[in-house]
């Protein structure tokens, strides 16, 4: 769990998103920044029993930079105000499925799947959907999935209006072969972040998108 004292440290940065005030409350950032990386331990203490995918990751390896891109953005706050967890098998320079922890006052979730798959990578998820789609399926209409997750995000984004060039209108797989990315997700209240058992909570949820992250990484890997 995280302690209150780092939600505030949070919710503070985003209201002083300056480099002044930063470094002015540097020791509370290293107090955050330990709590940070002992959130993702506990997390990665949780999760490599039930998905061996995981088992060479470290906490470095799960966590995000404090500091912004911001060479190309608009917003040219310095800090992100919010914390990201991530855990994937993929290793530098393979994109791979994998678990995903928001945190962040009214907009905190858990999700999983493969975001945005480069084009590459999206021609090879496709071809798996297009001979296994029975297999995805199965797993996006399971009932637990179901309840806990729902379906795939669909957005202009995220989803094309007609077929990817090369697939039949009529696969009966179609609405899955549009989609341009892949992931679900779950809100939560950033008050559970406070309760000693949500690390435990998290982990059952999180872990039944091992399915999903299993199929998207075969697509990936069968020609390794």
């Amino acid at each position: 769990m995280l302690t209150t004292e780092s939600l505030q440290f949070l919710d503070d940065l985003k209201a002083n998103n300056n480099r002044d005030w930063f470094h002015a409350n540097k020791k509370r950032y290293d107090v955050f920044k330990n709590d940070y990386h002992q959130l993702v331990s506990d997390f990665l203490d949780a999760m490599k029993p039930l998905d061996p995918s995981l088992e060479l990751l470290e906490v470095k390896n799960c966590t995000f930079r404090i500091n912004r891109d911001i060479r190309f953005s608009k917003d040219k706050s310095p800090y992100k105000s919010h914390m990201g967890v991530w855990f994937s098998s993929g290793s530098k320079g393979n994109n791979r499925a994998g678990y995903y922890v928001h945190i962040e006052r009214g907009s905190s979730f858990i999700a999983g799947g493969f975001y945005a798959p480069e084009s590459d990578d999206l021609k090879k998820v496709r071809k798996e959907i297009a001979f296994f789609h029975e297999d995805l399926e199965a797993i996006i209409e399971d009932k637990t999935f179901k309840k806990e997750f729902g379906t795939f995000s669909r957005t202009d984004k995220s989803c094309l209006k007609n077929p990817p060039r090369g697939y039949d209108k009529e696969h009966p797989a179609i609405e899955l072969l549009k989609l341009k990315s892949f992931e679900v997700l779950q809100k939560f209240d950033i008050s559970e972040i406070t309760k000693k058992d949500f690390v435990s909570k998290m982990t059952k949820k999180l872990i039944l998108l091992k399915p999903l992250n299993e199929f998207m990484n075969r697509a990936l890997t069968v020609d390794e």
